[in-house]
């Protein structure tokens, strides 16, 4: 009789077995995305995390301490940052992911980075590549052996990554398209260099770009189904050669500097390539270049507006047409080492000087030379000589807690989506 009834039970694991295999096999059945973008019959876009709406409330993570520079690698310093405070503060305030430039050269160090953020705040990673932007050689994307060994490179790091719960999407680029004029980066090949016209050969040198990163998102879903994969660009040129060279890009990962709001870029982005989008980068420094002194006040309240245009365009707002997941805002800490990032003795200096200048931070266009733009002071957090815990102290500025009450009236009022097709 024992041995019956063991033979009964057997069979009965047989038989759940063969069954969810004819339903896997004939109703269509497919193991559920990690993360994965829907499209409604409004034709607008949500981001669904573990099958859950998810807007991205989210933060460009590069702790650099007073005195370090670009070379610092934020993942091995130790007492870890992120577990130290930030983690805790990001967590307070209501991010729910951040976004990372690269993963540095030591992979297991981020995959503890990603760990933990998820584990201990439920904090999201999205994971993003330069390319070889600002590496030596720089970087030439007609060139073969770039390309191979780049994308191997690429391949290398989603391979390791992509079973790690806390990963969110892939970014690959950041400003990328800049290289096309020469503004960053010049590369060329002799195919470029035999077309005449300068705007001709932007356009093949953009060719060649969009191309490869369609190769590369190509290649990536082979190995990686369950999570999107961004194409980075500064702003939006150039999109209308990336819609016929990049089919299998999922979103646009978007920086964007255009003051309190956006323009028309989201609708203009809907008319030239359909694809939902992301701020991967945007905001407002804290210092006033013209009265040459920090406000906080304007600081805040232009990364107020800048939210409520991202939320206000995507589909939790109740807006069934967004195109909007969220973004990734410029920055968590002030960075001391950014306007003289060649001087190493003016990496433990708060320098006041901007870098660059932008109209539409209107406040302060009138500085010397419209000089506006100050690239130290974009932090929502300050950084302190004093060490606390080795680490330079935190202190949250206004943005922080005035961000803070928006995301939670937000989350009061969220709305489900509207059907999925």
């Amino acid at each position: 009789m024992k041995k019956i009834n063991q033979t009964i039970k057997h069979t009965k694991w047989i038989l759940l077995a063969l069954f969810l295999g004819f339903c896997s096999l004939n109703n269509g059945y497919t193991e559920p995305k990690s993360v994965e973008i829907k499209k409604n019959e409004q034709g607008g876009y949500t981001l669904y995390v573990e099958q859950k709406p998810f807007f991205s409330k989210g933060v460009i993570y590069n702790p650099t301490p007073i005195g370090k520079g670009p070379g610092y690698n934020f993942f091995t310093h130790r007492p870890k940052a992120w577990t130290q405070v930030d983690g805790k503060l990001m967590a307070d305030l209501g991010i729910n992911a951040v976004r990372v430039y690269s993963t540095g050269d030591d992979i297991e160090a981020m995959k503890e980075f990603i760990n933990d953020l998820y584990q201990k705040y439920g904090i999201y990673t999205a994971v993003s590549d330069w390319l070889g932007l600002w590496e030596q050689p720089r970087a030439n994307y007609a060139d073969p052996a770039f390309r191979k060994a780049t994308k191997e490179r690429i391949l290398k790091i989603v391979k390791e990554l992509k079973d790690q719960k806390g990963v969110l999407i892939w970014i690959l680029g950041n400003e990328n398209n800049y290289t096309f004029s020469g503004k960053i980066g010049f590369w060329t090949s002799p195919e470029i260099e035999k077309i005449d016209k300068i705007y001709e050969k932007q356009q093949k040198k953009a060719e060649i770009y969009y191309s490869f990163i369609d190769e590369l998102a190509t290649e990536i879903k082979k190995i990686d189904p369950n999570h999107p994969v961004a194409l980075g660009n500064g702003e939006s040129s150039f999109l209308d050669i990336a819609a016929e060279n990049c089919p299998n890009i999922d979103l646009l990962a978007i920086i964007a500097y255009r003051g309190r709001a956006f323009g028309n870029i989201f609708e203009n982005i809907r008319n030239i390539f359909d694809k939902p989008i992301i701020l991967s980068e945007f905001g407002c420094d804290s210092y006033d270049a013209y009265r040459k002194k920090e406000n906080q006040n304007i600081q805040s309240d232009f990364i107020l507006d800048q939210w409520r245009k991202i939320y206000n365009n995507s589909t939790v707002s109740g807006n069934q047409t967004g195109n909007v997941l969220g973004g990734f805002l410029f920055e968590w800490t002030d960075e001391w080492w950014k306007f003289n990032e060649g001087y190493p003795e003016d990496w433990s200096e708060h320098n006041p000087e901007a870098g660059w200048s932008n109209g539409s931070y209107y406040y302060d266009i009138r500085a010397k030379h419209n000089l506006n733009m100050n690239e130290e002071w974009f932090g929502i957090i300050s950084l302190q000589r004093r060490q606390e815990n080795g680490l330079n102290k935190r202190v949250p500025k206004k943005a922080y807690f005035d961000l803070k009450e928006y995301f939670q009236k937000i989350e009061e009022r969220r709305v489900l989506p509207a059907k999925n097709e």
